[in-house]
């Protein structure tokens, strides 16, 4: 493994630059989001510049560490602050710093009025440098502290307009959501280091084998917690759809290359746990089955056009945390999948900001329509990710979706026949609730008010969402030509180029019946939603009333642990109060009573004080008598 000296910068320069715009105050409202943008630019430009210097070597010598200083060191426990640029991280660095740069692009035009533009760019930069912190400390414990700044990053920016009350909670209930999931990864690393004696990637790795099976399944239930918990996995996965009260390029970042990546990053970086614990591995494959479901179904009644492509992320995260628990090649289609989601998401989410930037703020569908007259690029660029999310051939998400949909079928018997009629059903109420977003936005009749005046955005905007439009179309062939992506994961995963498991169903076959089931769904949504009322009917069904409540989500919350705990809390409030508070207080009161008898003694009498001498030489005297007789 050879070093490197550059690879600090990724994570100072936006750091740095971070800071600068926060410390400099108003003196850089004119130029702070030139200067954020240059910076995430810069920071793309070294990841390009390693990926290159990875290519020029072979072997363990493509990957670069890089010793910063000794961190801790205390008794058995001795953790350098070093970084790792490996096969694994340099696809976040790149998706991170790429799409990262282009949503800073179209920030500038979006935030353009914003009185607080400097500070959001601030914020982005800190975002980005935490971001690629989690992705290049070369262990838990570097790990944990770029996790951590992603959650108080998010926390900045889904919160960024709290003047508003509705957004301050949304941003609250995503740091607190976060924070459960971070237990877990708090305890992941505490059993490591009693288990290994080290909380390194390659230290864990090398003690894998020899450890007990129960110790390996509870550090993989922990990082499945702590996975749920930033990709918003089941049960952790309420807070993703109030997040969208951040500006919708904090979305975009969020949904497709920083915070809900983490979890699949985690989990596969770790994928020397779960191989070796099958119970881990059963645990991961059904909270991704859960959650794409889950996602799913929320996806179809939701009106709220932000809200709406949250579910959807939900739910594709939910393939790629399935994908991670079907073995070797599960990792690499695992991330195949997040980085041509990286590209169709993040420009749906740019579209739907142009769609909103253009309708006054609107996010209720049900007031767009027939947009794609006036907003043809928007249209376009937002079409071709509804494609790639869809699966459609020759499209990114056709490459990616579907390996996974076969690597699930062939588990082989009826395990594999749950997993891949899941990620079927899946693809089909995927392409439902999408094709609803396209026909209820871009189709049809207008819906909008007479004040209103939809046009097309700048090319600020609209510039970074061609070039994602063009990721969506060629990434997944690129990715996947040759096996490339599954052999350059090779050395990290132990990735082959089998499909794992027996063959249940030719990839002709999977594709086949994958297409089937978008067009069914596709067609229904078209025949649906040809017309549509603008305000949304009252009377509907039991399961389009949950799926538009999020499934009761937050009902079970509220009930299951918010007032259990508000009890719980109550109780030991009371307990402080009256038992320990009240002992303290007994003790005073005692000392207090017994202070105002001992008072009346001092009374300031003389013959009070010699008859109280002579009491006392007289008790004395007794005394004595008694000792000695």
């Amino acid at each position: 493994m050879r070093t490197s000296s550059h690879l600090v910068y990724l994570i100072a320069l936006p750091l740095f630059s971070s800071a600068l715009l926060l410390l400099l105050g108003r003196i850089a409202d004119k130029w702070g989001h030139l200067l954020a943008t240059l910076v995430s630019a810069s920071t793309f430009g070294i990841g390009v510049s390693e990926f290159v210097a990875m290519h020029s070597h072979t072997g363990a010598n493509r990957a670069a560490t890089q010793k910063l200083f000794e961190w801790i060191s205390v008794g058995n426990l001795k953790v350098d602050a070093s970084l790792l640029l490996d096969q694994l991280s340099i696809c976040f660095v790149l998706l991170i710093t790429g799409v990262g740069t282009l949503i800073h692009i179209y920030s500038i035009a979006y935030m353009d009025h914003d009185k607080d533009r400097r500070r959001f760019f601030a914020y982005l930069n800190f975002f980005i440098a935490a971001m690629l912190l989690l992705v290049l400390g070369d262990s838990y414990l570097n790990l944990y502290v770029g996790w951590e700044g992603v959650g108080l990053a998010s926390y900045l920016l889904i919160g960024f307009w709290n003047q508003n009350p509705v957004y301050a909670v949304a941003a609250k209930k995503a740091f607190v959501a976060n924070r459960v999931g971070d237990l877990g990864l708090s305890l992941a690393i505490m059993i490591s280091f009693a288990q290994f004696g080290t909380v390194s990637f390659t230290g864990v790795k090398a003690g894998a084998p020899h450890a007990s099976p129960a110790a390996l399944t509870a550090i993989g239930a922990m990082l499945l917690l702590a996975a749920a918990g930033k990709s918003a996995q089941f049960p952790l996965q309420s807070w993703l759809g109030d997040a969208m009260a951040g500006p919708t390029p904090v979305s975009a970042l969020i949904h497709a290359a920083t915070m809900v990546t983490a979890g699949v990053y985690l989990i596969t970086r770790s994928n020397f746990i779960f191989d070796a614990s099958s119970t881990a591995r059963i645990l991961v494959v059904s909270v991704g089955v859960i959650t794409l479901l889950f996602g799913a179904i929320v996806g179809t009644a939701k009106d709220d056009i932000k809200k709406a492509l949250a579910a959807s992320t939900m739910s594709q995260i939910g393939y790629m945390i399935l994908a991670t628990g079907l073995g070797p090649v599960g990792y690499a289609f695992a991330i195949m999948h997040l980085l041509t989601h990286g590209f169709f998401k993040a420009g749906m989410f740019l579209g739907a900001g142009s769609v909103m930037h253009g309708m006054d703020d609107e996010v209720n569908m049900r007031k767009y329509g027939g947009l794609a007259k006036l907003m043809p690029i928007t249209a376009v660029t937002f079409g071709l990710g509804y494609l790639a999310i869809l699966g459609v051939p020759p499209f990114a998400g056709f490459y990616s979706k579907d390996k996974i949909i076969e690597t699930a079928f062939n588990q082989g018997g009826g395990k594999g026949i749950i997993l891949g009629g899941a990620a079927l059903l899946g693809a089909m109420i995927t392409a439902f609730y999408m094709t609803r977003v396209v026909v209820l936005t871009f189709a049809g009749a207008r819906r909008w008010k007479d004040g209103s005046h939809p046009h097309e955005s700048s090319v600020l905007m609209w510039g970074p969402m061609v070039i994602l439009a063009l990721g969506s179309v060629a990434s997944g062939f690129l990715l996947s030509m040759g096996s490339s992506l599954v052999n350059w994961l090779q050395p990290v995963v132990n990735a082959s180029n089998a499909t794992g498991g027996k063959e249940l169903m030719k990839p002709l076959v999977v594709s086949l019946l994958a297409l089937a089931v978008v067009i069914l769904g596709a067609g229904y949504a078209i025949v649906k939603y040809r017309t549509v009322p603008e305000i949304a009917p009252e009377q509907v069904s039991v399961f389009t009333k949950a799926a538009r409540k999020d499934l009761y989500q937050d009902v079970f919350n509220n009930a299951v642990l918010v007032k259990p705990g508000t009890i719980l809390t109550a109780g030991l409030v009371a307990t402080d109060h009256n038992v320990i508070d009240g002992a303290v207080r007994f003790v005073g009161w005692v000392i207090s009573e017994v202070s105002d008898v001992l008072r009346k003694i001092q009374n300031g009498y003389v013959r009070s004080y010699a008859l109280t001498m002579l009491v006392g030489v007289f008790i004395g005297a007794v005394i004595l008598w008694v000792v000695t007789a």
